[in-house]
């Protein structure tokens, strides 16, 4: 008996190779009938007996091409087909969830044939196939076909043509396909192709910086041993300690840098081929370390032989550039040349980060691969994420499309990415939002664009409450959690800033139970910047549990003046926050004065804690206004008076805040068992571990796929209204 089905398979299956993958299976089991793209997801129209099509159905699932992900199968009675054999159909639309495939590292094939000089693609900086290649940043709209992306502009030689019609060609419907003859050319000024490259790679070996054109936007590129380079590169950047990213070209390589270990190793050479942080052989802070992404990549270390400063092309506090214009007038008259490309970008993308197998930055190569939410959101909602480390989220039934790292919400530029980030992300899956979550902060410039919604429209999410939801979320918990929010600041529902939370909590609510005691912080922000204000602000003005106090620190003018401005309540807001105690820590071990990037004194504190060991100092919890709180000032006090190397006080102040932490969780938990770990100081990999280790019998979760910082509160706040819109108990 011969029969017909109407398969559609869901998930990430477009720009994978999926429907050459079916056209081969089909063929090989006789199958008759045809596939096609369809919205997001891909159709299949398939003849044959009952057992042949089983097979054909479990084999597109156990054969799936290396980049796909099916989430799912649905299979319905069809009439007859009228085709003799199997065919690719045109492409068509339809509504419903659908997948864009992250951008995929050069593989092993295209890098052979790159480096061949047999090869009609030699040196060709960017050549891909099926496997390999742009895909979100080159993206326009669904379903994913070569019209509706920027290789439009590059109609297809015949050579090109005939890989690209061909089913046994693994160029077979590879949307970027091009080549020298009819692809996108490198440009340096007025010169073009191979001699642009040697141009920019002349420059480079001469000691000089130059802003590339990468895959999802431009690169500020310096040969890694010339100190006076990097220093200038720094200066440009306004970077003058923050660690650097350094590409290498290979996993040796990366091994005379850090003492990479298998999973680490892993990660480097994987398709995503994010910035990879681990422990540096040379001392000190941990080291960035990627391999070479593209074809221009790979040309460019081939040529230069030397590992190379590769960062995001931006000024300071701008969103890296992506269209040329942009970048020559920006970045141009900083730097000693433009290495550019005629192929447009159509979706900004920074490098990934990834520390200790755990997310810290979640861009290219992972983005925007949807997430799991763990109750379905009944319309779409978008997430307008907090102001820090920014991202969007668009939540669409089960899945939320969480967009690549932003930046800091905090300029004009930065807005405008955002901006075209929400457009982007909704456009991709032919939908308007509903709903949007945002942050209870109202000077977040994510807050504002929330009021171009009705009141009634929008779902304010307390900041921390997103980061232990996301935690949670990830990992699918269902039920009743205990969240640990430990970062910088967050508004919390009653006004004040928060920071160091122990919550009880489900997606749809939270009781605060447990939190860090407060202490002002002197000038506001000024106080985030100088780690030595806030040290001092726990000397004048942390919260009274009659503990004995701190040592007096500092007799220098501006302790006067924090001292003045503590006692009369000027601009000193209190927050019991964690980050702005690891802060004081720093300070007081005279780590750190001030912050020169985002969380850097606690980024001292934990490497100088090194391998070293100690017990805690003092802590102390106590009962107020119906919570567990933690007085700082007993440790703060030990730290300063123990007398020990600043390595190992360091160690002891981590050892104290773990001990502290599951003090708390102790405290509160009741019958609760899964604990949930946010917040930015969880990058801390350190505490993360200490705390799992001393919290024994609970089941410890912390984000891997999603950031524990602010570039998981979108994700998170998409779990919290799901639920919210969804109703029951969740």
């Amino acid at each position: 008996m011969i029969t017909t089905e109407r398969i559609e398979v869901h998930g990430a299956v477009q720009g994978v190779g999926f429907r050459p993958h079916v056209l081969r299976l089909a063929t090989e089991l006789g199958v008759r009938g045809d596939v096609r793209n369809v919205g997001g997801h891909v159709v299949i129209t398939a003849c044959g007996s009952p057992d042949t099509l089983s097979a054909f159905r479990r084999a597109l699932h156990e054969r799936a091409p290396r980049h796909a992900r099916i989430d799912d199968i649905t299979v319905t009675p069809h009439e007859n087909v009228g085709h003799a054999g199997f065919v690719v159909l045109g492409s068509g639309f339809a509504a419903g969830p659908r997948s864009i495939v992250p951008d995929l590292a050069t593989c092993d094939a295209c890098v052979a044939e790159l480096f061949d000089p047999g090869d009609r693609r030699y040196r060709y900086p960017f050549i891909n196939c099926t496997d390999c290649g742009p895909r979100a940043t080159i993206v326009e709209s669904l379903p994913y076909d070569r019209s509706r992306t920027s290789m439009s502009a590059f109609p297809l030689c015949a050579s090109c043509s005939a890989e690209y019609h061909d089913p046994s060609d693994r160029r077979f419907h590879a949307e970027p396909v091009a080549c020298p003859d009819c692809g996108p050319r490198l440009r340096w000024g007025k010169v073009l192709g191979g001699e642009a490259l040697h141009a920019a790679t002349g420059v480079i070996a001469h000691g000089g910086i130059v802003a590339v054109k990468g895959v999802g936007g431009y690169q500020l590129i310096c040969d890694a041993a010339d100190s006076d380079a990097v220093a200038r590169l720094r200066k440009l950047k306004l970077r003058p300690r923050k660690p650097l990213a350094v590409m290498v070209r290979g996993v040796a390589e990366a091994r005379l840098f850090s003492d990479l270990d298998d999973e680490a190793a892993e990660l480097l050479t994987s398709p995503a081929a994010p910035i990879v942080v681990s422990p540096s052989r040379l001392g000190g802070l941990d080291v960035g370390l990627f391999l070479p992404y593209s074809p221009l990549h790979h040309l460019l270390l081939r040529d230069l032989a030397r590992p190379l400063v590769v960062t995001s092309g931006n000024r300071s506090g701008e969103p890296i550039a992506i269209c040329d214009e942009e970048a020559e007038a920006k970045l141009g008259p900083v730097v000693d040349g433009v290495l550019a490309h005629n192929r447009p970008i159509l979706a900004r993308y920074d490098d990934s980060v990834v520390r200790a197998g755990r997310m810290v930055r979640r861009a290219r190569g992972f983005a925007p691969a949807p997430l799991s939410l763990p109750v379905p959101s009944p319309v779409p909602v978008l997430a307008l994420g907090a102001q820090l480390k920014h991202t969007t989220a668009l939540a669409v039934g089960d899945r939320a499309l969480v967009g690549p790292h932003t930046g800091d919400l905090e300029n004009a530029q930065t807005f405008t990415a955002f901006e075209r980030t929400v457009e982007t992300l909704c456009r991709w899956q032919g939908t308007t939002p509903e709903y949007c979550a945002h942050d209870l902060h109202p000077r977040y410039l994510s807050t504002r664009y929330a009021e171009r919604w009705s009141r009634e429209r929008r779902i304010p999410v307390q900041h921390h409450h997103a980061h232990v939801a996301a935690t949670a979320a990830e990992h699918g918990v269902e039920g009743q959690f205990v969240g640990v929010a430990y970062d910088g600041l967050g508004l919390g529902d009653d006004g004040t800033l928060w920071g160091g939370e122990i919550f009880l909590a489900t997606y749809r609510d939270y009781r605060r139970v447990g939190r860090f005691g407060r202490a002002p912080l002197p000038g506001g922000e000024v106080a985030v910047r100088r780690p030595s204000r806030m040290a001092l602000g726990y000397l004048y003005g942390a919260e009274d549990f009659g503990a004995p106090s701190i040592p007096d620190i500092g007799r220098t003018t501006e302790a006067g003046l924090v001292r003045r401005m503590v006692e009369r309540q000027v601009n000193s807001p209190l927050a019991s926050s964690a980050g702005r105690l690891f802060d004081a820590a720093a300070a007081l071990l005279g780590l750190c004065e001030e912050n020169t990037y985002e969380g850097e004194a606690a980024v001292l504190l934990e490497a100088s804690a090194g391998g070293h060991t100690g017990p805690s100092f003092e802590w102390k919890l106590h009962q107020r206004d119906g919570m567990w709180v933690y007085d700082p000032v007993p440790t703060l006090r030990d730290l300063v008076t123990c007398g020990d190397p600043v390595g190992v006080a360091a160690a002891r102040f981590h050892t104290t805040i773990c001990e502290v932490t599951a003090a708390l969780v102790r405290e509160v938990a009741g019958e609760v068992r899964t604990v949930c770990l946010g917040g930015g100081v969880f990058q801390n990999r350190r505490l993360v571990d200490a705390v799992t280790r001393e919290l024994d019998g609970f089941r410890v979760l912390v984000g891997e796929r999603v950031p524990v910082n602010d570039g998981g509160i979108s994700y998170g706040q998409a779990a919290v209204a799901a639920a919210l819109l969804a109703g029951g108990d969740c």
